[in-house]
């Protein structure tokens, strides 16, 4: 992914944070010459058992994801395949008007992380269980309201077989966190104060990261 100066992580963690608070990834891998690339929208979390601090580039993570097996991207994907693992942040449209002069361009505030990594498939279907209760207990910690799986573990077992789980081994990520780092300072508290006021959710969220950069 092509990152400005400007544009690239502010400080420590941003990478790592915008993971957590949005963990539905884009998968996608090379595929054949004749299919063409593939690409597959799927939750990934942090391997419990990685337990080494985050790279600057995160570098060495360990990532957790799964997905359908009767995906014909699984049956693609192979151990040891290079991957990319694409994670979209807040985002929002920028409109001319907000700037308060002339002459101006429209843009498009985002935030996003583009992970690689070497792939690993897991087998196991005890393994795969697992993979499936860490995901929930990363996520019902995050974002959900501490459901306790115990009572359905029986049901995650009848569906573990049609779940394709695998591990991935990152070795570099950049991140893209442009938010109008272009403009002069007012400038760009007047984009911040637009976002602030909407009252679609990720308007608010790229305003709160806005905030962030002073």
């Amino acid at each position: 992914m092509f990152v400005p100066c400007q544009y690239r992580e502010p400080e420590g963690m941003w990478m790592v944070d915008l993971i957590r608070r949005n963990p539905l990834a884009l998968l996608t891998t090379n595929g054949t010459t004749a299919d063409g690339p593939l690409a597959t929208h799927l939750p990934v979390i942090q391997d419990p058992r990685m337990t080494e601090e985050w790279s600057s580039d995160l570098s060495g993570a360990l990532l957790l994801g799964h997905l359908n097996r009767k995906n014909p991207h699984w049956s693609a994907l192979r151990s040891g395949d290079v991957v990319l693992l694409v994670f979209t942040g807040p985002h929002a449209y920028v409109s001319p008007t907000v700037y308060r002069k002339t002459p101006a361009a429209p843009t498009w505030n985002f935030t996003a992380v583009h992970v690689h990594g070497v792939v690993e498939k897991i087998d196991s279907l005890e393994e795969t269980l697992g993979v499936v209760q860490s995901t929930v207990r990363a996520f019902e910690a995050e974002l959900g309201t501490g459901w306790d799986m115990s009572e359905s573990v029986g049901y995650f077992r009848q569906i573990v077989p049609h779940v394709g789980a695998f591990r991935v081994r990152v070795t570099g990520a950049e991140g893209m966190f442009k938010l109008s780092q272009e403009q002069q300072p007012e400038v760009r508290e007047l984009v911040r104060e637009s976002f602030a006021r909407r009252d679609c959710g990720r308007h608010r969220e790229t305003a709160e990261l806005m905030g962030r950069l002073q």
